[in-house]
């Protein structure tokens, strides 16, 4: 966490976090005429959040978009402010839950295991409802295959959706119909793609939930940082998160 810390150190490298929590998805170009600063210094500012998890690029056309990735906060968050916080204070940690407009969300984390134990973790019922608020998926992890949510304190399936492509242990993409209340079944269909790269002996693991619409329900993505960072509590120490949030439906 020490990058995180160092990135967030400097007011530029903050007021650029400012400015993707305003409008995500931006250019080089784009950011740039909003400061007083040569491009090569937003881009070296860039760089220095980029390699502390704290920014994610991804390539459209020729432009290059950057994007907010709130789960290093998150960890922050879970390590030292959880146990003091009153339970309602982490559902208002999310930085990045809370944009108003955003038509994909991407997150990042690293997790030291295996392509293998992550693919597992993810697509194991059992072990999913173990970060995920006690949520199971029920599936048989084929594409085409569809796939509901289920709680064991819920009386009707919480989402479903289909597996459109399944390539263990390196990426799943799925879409997902959210059905826990008439404002986000109204929200209709999304889909979510789960791409897990091996680093080292650890794995990267990005989450984009994308086709959301233009000021889309934010409960359909403001869990993902509390669920990431049960998964990798989960993985590298074999427990539970037990932030206030994250027990919130179990």
């Amino acid at each position: 966490m020490d990058a995180v810390f160092k990135a967030l150190s400097d007011p530029t490298r903050r007021d650029l976090l400012d400015e993707l929590f305003r409008e995500d998805g931006q250019s080089l170009s784009a950011l740039e005429a909003r400061f007083d600063m040569t491009r090569f210094g937003i881009a070296k500012h860039l760089k220095l959040l980029e390699d502390a998890g704290l920014v994610v690029t991804r390539r459209r056309g020729r432009e290059k978009l950057h994007f907010l990735n709130p789960v290093p906060i998150r960890l922050i968050h879970d390590r030292w402010v959880s146990k003091y916080a009153e339970p309602w204070a982490a559902g208002l940690s999310d930085l990045k839950s809370r944009l108003e407009s955003p038509m994909e969300k991407i997150f990042e984390i690293y997790i030291k295991t295996t392509p293998e134990r992550l693919w597992e973790a993810i697509t194991d019922s059992e072990i999913r409802s173990k970060y995920q608020f006690g949520n199971t998926i029920d599936t048989d992890w084929t594409p085409g295959s569809s796939f509901t949510m289920n709680n064991a304190n819920a009386g009707a399936p919480l989402g479903e959706g289909e597996n459109l492509e399944v390539d263990p242990p390196r990426r799943l993409v799925q879409t997902m119909r959210a059905l826990w209340g008439e404002d986000v079944k109204a929200e209709g269909t999304s889909k979510i793609t789960w791409d897990i790269e091996p680093v080292g002996d650890s794995c990267r693991l990005t989450v984009t939930h994308s086709d959301l619409r233009e000021g889309a329900n934010e409960q359909l993505y403001g869990g993902w940082p509390m669920i990431l960072s049960g998964l990798k509590t989960w993985l590298e120490t074999g427990e539970k998160l037990t932030t206030p949030g994250s027990l919130m439906y179990t």
